[in-house]
């Protein structure tokens, strides 16, 4: 298993840059039944990770399975290099899992990252799945509102590039800030959110995950792999 505890914060650099020349956000043509939500639950300067990703049909959005994982790290809370805490445990979760979804939405940013390196396109590239990143708060870049109606949205712009929307997930509140992972396009990370609303601001996938995940830290479920007809 993949661990990072042992590199320093330049060779991440180099680890994310080697990466990020294997990114691929060309758009493609969507076929999804099964979609997966993927969370950690951490506190900042703790060493245990608890991983989950929940799959769901697509488009009811019911749940379908998941995987769970307690794993420890040691690699130090740095802000822009929270992968490297994170991927390890959420790959382990992710080799238990039988059947993969056609799409993973991570918590978190996909290239709304400084070096376009966020947890999203880190696990893609790390585990060859696309993947999409929808983040609560933006990590880079900018944006103007996005209008109060639920579906509007705004790129997030760095100097010139688009890396991300920000996006009303829900009337009058917040935009969630949705981005590319890996194997998505701008407009397929787009397009796949907007299917995933449910009654929260936080899309389904990634919303079912935090539930998940903290249900799990809190004891009420068992570590591994589990269907959600029992």
């Amino acid at each position: 298993m993949k661990s990072y505890d042992e590199l320093s914060i330049p060779e991440a650099t180099e680890l994310q840059r080697g990466l990020r020349d294997q990114l691929d956000i060309g758009e493609r043509p969507l076929q999804l039944d099964l979609i997966g939500g993927a969370d950690i639950s951490l506190n900042l300067y703790s060493t245990t990770v608890y991983a989950g990703i929940i799959l769901l049909s697509f488009p009811e959005l019911r749940p379908v399975s998941w995987s769970l994982v307690k794993a420890e790290t040691r690699f130090p809370y740095v802000p822009g290099y929270l992968a490297f805490r994170e991927v390890p445990a959420l790959i382990q979760a992710w080799e238990r899992l039988p059947v993969k979804p056609g799409v993973l939405v991570v918590d978190g940013h996909g290239i709304a990252h400084p070096r376009r390196m966020g947890i999203a396109t880190h696990f893609g590239i790390e585990t060859g799945q696309p993947t999409i990143g929808c983040a609560k708060k933006l990590l880079t870049g900018r944006f103007d509102p996005p209008a109060p109606e639920t579906g509007s949205h705004r790129p997030i712009l760095s100097r010139d590039e688009q890396i991300g929307h920000a996006f009303r997930s829900k009337r009058n509140v917040a935009p969630v800030f949705i981005s590319p992972g890996h194997l998505m396009g701008m407009n397929n990370s787009l397009q796949v959110i907007r299917q995933c609303l449910g009654r929260y601001r936080i899309p389904e996938p990634t919303r079912l995950a935090h539930e998940l995940v903290n249900r799990f830290r809190r004891g009420e479920l068992e570590e591994g792999y589990a269907s959600a007809s029992g």
